[in-house]
């Protein structure tokens, strides 16, 4: 009998840097780290060390200090890294001067998007919204890469091949952008085609913070098997399920997952994709209450929402993974401590959300299906509402849920 030997993953081994400064302390920083670690790990690579700097503003030249430089390029040269991410976006300046310093890829968190965006890309919309991204990205980066050709500064006596072949390199960037916005078109009037063909049933969009498990949602509301995993950005491509509660049809569909410092480019590019959202009836923010910074992801998400100008629709806010929620234990003794909202327990927090938004709050585990009843409960009646609304003699096909 033949065995089979497992596959060993390779993960590249990287070192992870931050700054520490008046908008973003001790504590900000080291969760934006921890994001840091779990889109590193999503992209495949293994955070070997971490390294901070109290700095007032980052340097222009090599973002941080030049003694936790030193420090760095010894530990990566030590421990043969092969990579550094920096956690806030660098300028073409900065990642040359860090790249010949270090002597290892440099990347920031921007790239680091970027490259976990390009590897989950499936469909062909996807892909090239990703590369319109990567376009918009590299392209005022292009004269710091050019150091095969530093000596042309320009001026008297220096124009030649060093500008023209940068120009050269920005004019095909530039038509290759140009090129992808009218592919992106294209695809957009197909998909606004496609989305008039459902007719007028009524669409939920489930939307919230990356990894807060809307995929899982998506996948026990509508039966189906959407791709679903612990990792950043597992979802991509809007999925649209026809869902039929109590023999009630209406349409839901999954969408791209929100992360705090998104870059630029990516809001841009993925607004189209977002077009599905901007067209439902009723929005699900689907928000990961084990998470110690989900008011975060919340502040986060709605702006986002808000830049895409569908804050003021219809919205329910489904707090996951209740199942995995632990408060921090409180010592009531101890006085020097005061008590904040991480010693909050479950039911405290329904209290907060309750009081705020009313009965549009619904606390769920959508991976041990706890709640889900009343999940579907609210989302019948909403729909229904909906759905009586534009179809009047309908009313007494679909009773109120019982």
């Amino acid at each position: 009998m033949v065995m089979l030997e497992k596959k060993k993953v390779d993960f590249e081994k990287v070192v992870l840097v931050g700054i520490i400064n008046k908008t973003q302390r001790e504590e900000k920083s080291k969760e934006y780290l921890d994001e840091l670690e779990f889109l590193t790990y999503t992209a495949g690579g293994e955070v070997i060390k971490r390294f901070t700097q109290k700095m007032e503003m980052p340097n222009t030249t090599t973002f941080i200090g030049s003694g936790k430089l030193v420090e760095i390029q010894k530990f990566i040269k030590d421990f043969g890294v092969g990579t550094a991410i920096f956690d806030d976006e660098l300028s073409a300046t900065q990642e040359r001067n860090l790249s010949k310093i270090l002597n290892c890829k440099v990347l920031d968190r921007t790239n680091l998007i970027l490259d976990i965006f390009a590897q989950r890309a499936k469909t062909s919309y996807a892909r090239t919204q990703v590369e319109l991204a990567q376009c918009q990205y590299l392209l005022p980066r292009l004269r710091g890469m050019w150091t095969h050709l530093e000596r042309q500064k320009g001026g008297i006596g220096m124009r030649g091949p060093g500008e023209t072949e940068i120009e050269t390199d920005r004019r095909i960037v530039r038509e290759k952008i140009s090129l992808l916005k009218k592919k992106i078109l294209k695809i957009d009037r197909q998909m606004s085609v496609q989305r008039g063909n459902r007719g007028t049933l009524v669409r939920l969009s489930l939307v919230g913070y990356t990894n807060v498990g809307k995929s899982t949602l998506m996948n026990v509301i509508s039966k189906s098997k959407v791709f679903a995993e612990d990792k950043l950005f597992a979802t991509l491509d809007t999925t649209v399920r026809k869902v039929v509660i109590k023999n009630l049809p209406f349409l839901i569909s999954d969408t791209v997952g929100f992360i705090r410092k998104l870059p630029t480019q990516l809001v841009e590019s993925f607004k189209s994709t977002l077009d599905e959202v901007r067209e439902s009836d009723i929005l699900v923010h689907v928000v990961d209450i084990s998470h110690p910074s989900f008011e975060d992801h919340v502040e986060s998400v709605n702006k986002i929402l808000e830049e895409i100008k569908v804050i003021d629709k219809p919205t329910v806010m489904v707090f996951n993974k209740i199942d995995a929620y632990e408060p921090e234990p409180y010592d009531e003794i101890d006085l020097t401590k005061q008590r904040t909202k991480s010693n909050y327990s479950l039911k405290e927090w329904e209290d907060t959300w309750m009081s705020k938004l009313g009965k549009k709050t619904l606390f769920i585990s959508a991976l041990n299906k706890q709640n889900m009843e009343s999940f579907k409960k609210y989302i019948y009646s909403e729909v229904r509402k909906i759905h009586v609304s534009r179809f009047p003699y309908n009313h007494f096909l679909y009773p109120d849920y019982d």
